[in-house]
Formats: structure tokens, C-alpha cells, sequence
């Protein structure tokens, strides 16, 4: 199980892990071993609770593919284990910020007072911009 919240964790079943060689510098250990994790995650066909669902689709993150899967490559560890940990973390992350509500705005008005002294800085610049131009004759 990958715990999310609290309340709230998915089966392992549910995320296809796979591993392919990894990118970069690494020397012979790049070219023989499939370290890199890469990581497939079917938003649709999960367990998750809908509303969950939505606010992942509605995500713009460039894991997200079209068909509402998540992908997502690691290969910061030279271990499959790490990056295999690496992955499933980066996973959770995602899926706690689509379970995060974010507070409601409260519309709010300028006091009189704030109203008044942004008009006596127009005014006041306006004047000192008076100032440099050249005297009429």
C-alpha cells in the first residue's frame, strides 16, 4: 500500500513499475544494469475517490499524459531500490496535492484611509512630474 494521507492510500497493484536503462554518465554500470524506474499510474482506473480524480485531471503537469495517466521517470540513484523509493515518492506528492483544498478568497475592500493616501501619491507624483516640465512662456 502506498499511504497517501491518513485516511486516504492506494494498492501497489494499481502503479505499473518497469525498469530501463538509465540516461546519462554512469560508466559500464550504465550500459549493463536497468536502474532507472519508470512509472505508470492510470488516473482513471484507480481506486482513488472521484473528486480526487478531477482535481488530478484538471492538474497542468507535464506527467500527466492526455488519457490521465501519470508518468513518471526516476533515475537519480544508481539502485533500482532508490529509485524505485524515488518514484512511488514522487507519486505520493502528486496525489497529496489533488487531496490539499485551498482556502476561499474573501473579497476585501481598500479602508477609506488606504483609498486616500494612494490618491495623495497620484497626486503627488503627478506634480512632481509638473515640475520637470519646461516653463511656459
Amino acid at each position: 500500500m502506498l499511504r497517501i494521507s491518513n485516511k486516504l492510500a492506494i494498492a501497489l497493484r494499481e502503479v505499473e513499475l518497469n525498469f530501463i536503462r538509465a540516461q546519462g554518465a554512469g560508466g559500464q554500470n550504465v550500459n549493463k544494469l536497468a536502474t532507472a524506474a519508470h512509472l505508470r499510474f492510470d488516473i482513471r482506473a484507480s481506486s482513488l475517490p472521484e473528486i480526487y480524480k478531477e482535481r488530478l485531471l484538471a492538474f497542468k503537469d507535464q506527467r500527466i499524459s492526455r488519457d490521465g495517466v501519470v508518468v513518471i521517470k526516476a533515475q537519480r540513484y544508481r539502485s533500482q531500490e532508490k529509485n524505485r523509493d524515488d518514484a512511488l515518492a514522487r507519486l505520493a506528492d502528486l496525489l497529496r496535492k489533488a487531496t490539499q483544498t485551498r482556502k476561499k478568497r474573501k473579497a476585501t475592500k481598500p479602508s477609506r484611509a488606504a483609498q486616500r493616501r494612494r490618491l495623495e501619491g497620484k497626486i503627488k507624483r503627478g506634480r512632481q512630474k509638473d515640475l520637470r516640465r519646461k516653463p511656459e512662456v
